[in-house]
């Protein structure tokens, strides 16, 4: 097979390599066409010789392009993998560091919240550029899959806005999935499940074993595992309240709704900090800034490791490389991704991004319908989808009313602030922000305006969330992980 992938965002660390892995364990792509691009030199760079490294170690002749102009890396690709964080730790520490001031306390903040609605004006505005170059020099037909967040954000924009066929891709469902299984005792493979809603927010509606309905003894199960009622404490509340278990880790959804995340007093109640993806005040953050410094100090070493193997057995479950194996062997894959609605589930807006099953095959994505979702989670998820409009219609225009609005109608942000605190705190992210929102230049200088007036509501300045860790040493990140690689065998 002879076709082109451009991935951009290509010195994503550890996650480039990973997908790229996935891609040529595929036998008929041993002859494909690769293209990488980034804006860090440096990162580019490195990922580029770990995966060329790979390559020739598993005797394929495939040399990768790599490059800092991605409408070259786009040039006549069939598929291109998204995987940018716009602004990088520099944007991010915004996304977390600002809203403590105002005593939002978020664990990630990169899907909703006043993090996520930020982080989407940032990601939205540099995705309806790639758009545009896509349309104009890839491959006529050529898909965007999209592994970016806010994904839900991102993959309406590039839809409606970009006109560029895009699908988000997430792994919560694939986690959540095996954590089932798990609870119940019942291998994965025995299990058929339908898992539908919205990004991140995702309900395992149906959950069946050789014919028999697993949804009422999924609380008992998970209330009585040991290890998960203490790592699970907000999933399980919202499983035992909508009578659904969501895809989303515990940290990541507490941050989404506005029950368990709005008196710093009572966040330690519904967390646990045996890893900051249970709850921990920018875990996400911490891991991120962690992870890089590991990554710099621990190159060559990294470099020195054992190729990955393209024979299948480092293959991993993601769903990217599956839907361009079945686009282009019509070898057939079922997995959940995230789509424009479209009456998909009828009880959520037709214009909206849903996570839901498709099947794929030479002949497409085939996406079913759903019918309605139960209502509790339809009206969880039709709250959140009112916050991606409204962030995703500000972004595409650069509307900092519709902006605000987004932060207003958040269900944590408006849990903790009011419309004032709000709108200053908007005012001082855009300022922050300044570099990655060009959409937002005249309103910036309006904001900085406002900011510099004197009349500015006071802010809990230096405060650092109600449960934060220290940083671990690039040495303690190394040792970790070094543990589970052995614990994993």
């Amino acid at each position: 097979m002879k076709f082109k992938i451009a991935f951009i965002g290509a010195g994503s660390l550890i996650f480039t390599r990973t997908l790229f892995t996935d891609i040529m364990s595929v036998p008929e792509f041993r002859d494909i066409d690769i293209a990488f691009t980034d804006i860090s030199e440096d990162n580019l760079k490195k990922v580029t010789d770990l995966c060329q490294k790979d390559l020739e170690a598993n005797g394929i002749a495939t040399k990768i392009q790599s490059t800092m102009d991605r409408r070259e890396a786009f040039q006549d690709a069939r598929y291109i993998i998204n995987c940018v964080r716009i602004g990088g730790l520099e944007g991010f520490e915004t996304d977390i560091e600002i809203p403590l001031k105002y005593s939002v306390d978020q664990c990630v903040g990169d899907t909703l919240c006043i993090g996520g609605i930020m982080y989407g004006q940032r990601v939205i505005a540099a995705m309806l550029d790639f758009c545009k170059d896509i349309r104009e020099v890839a491959a006529p037909g050529a898909i965007m899959l999209n592994y970016s967040n806010p994904n839900a954000m991102a993959t309406w924009a590039c839809n409606k806005y970009g006109r560029v066929k895009t699908i988000g891709l997430c792994h919560g469902e694939i986690h959540g999935e095996q954590q089932i299984a798990e609870v119940l005792g019942i291998p994965r493979d025995e299990l058929d499940f339908v898992c539908a809603g919205i990004n991140h927010q995702t309900w395992y509606i149906s959950i069946s074993h050789h014919g028999e309905s697993m949804l009422q003894k999924l609380l008992p199960a998970f209330e009585a595992h040991e290890t998960y009622r203490e790592e699970e404490k907000v999933r399980i509340d919202i499983l035992k309240r909508f009578g659904y278990y969501s895809t989303e880790s515990n940290g990541h959804l507490s941050e989404y709704v506005a029950w368990y995340r709005k008196r710093p007093d009572e966040i330690k109640d519904w967390i646990d900090l045996s890893s900051w993806i249970h709850g921990e005040t920018g875990g996400y953050l911490r891991v991120t800034r962690e992870e890089r410094r590991w990554f710099e100090t621990d190159y060559p070493k990294i470099l020195a490791e054992p190729p990955k193997k393209y024979d299948g057995s480092d293959r991993g479950l993601e769903h990217g490389s599956y839907i361009i194996e079945s686009l282009e062997t019509g070898r057939m894959y079922r997995g959940h991704f995230n789509m424009m609605n479209e009456g998909c589930i009828s009880n959520l807006p037709y214009e909206c991004v849903v996570e839901v099953p498709c099947y794929v095959d030479g002949n497409g994505i085939s996406v079913p319908k759903i019918g309605d979702l139960p209502l509790g989670p339809a009206a969880v998820c039709s709250q959140s989808i009112w916050v991606q409009r409204l962030s995703v219609e500000a972004a595409a225009a650069g509307d900092v009313t519709l902006l605000k609005q987004a932060a207003l109608m958040d269900p944590l942000t408006g849990a903790v602030c009011n419309p004032p605190e709000i709108w200053q705190m908007v005012d001082e992210m855009l300022v922050a922000q300044e570099q990655w929102l060009p959409q937002y230049k005249d309103e910036i200088e309006l904001a900085k305006k406002r900011l510099s007036s004197g009349d500015r509501i006071p802010t809990r300045d230096g405060y650092r969330g109600a449960v934060r860790l220290r940083e671990k040493s690039p040495e303690e990140v190394a040792s970790a992980r070094a543990e589970r690689d052995l614990t994993a065998k």
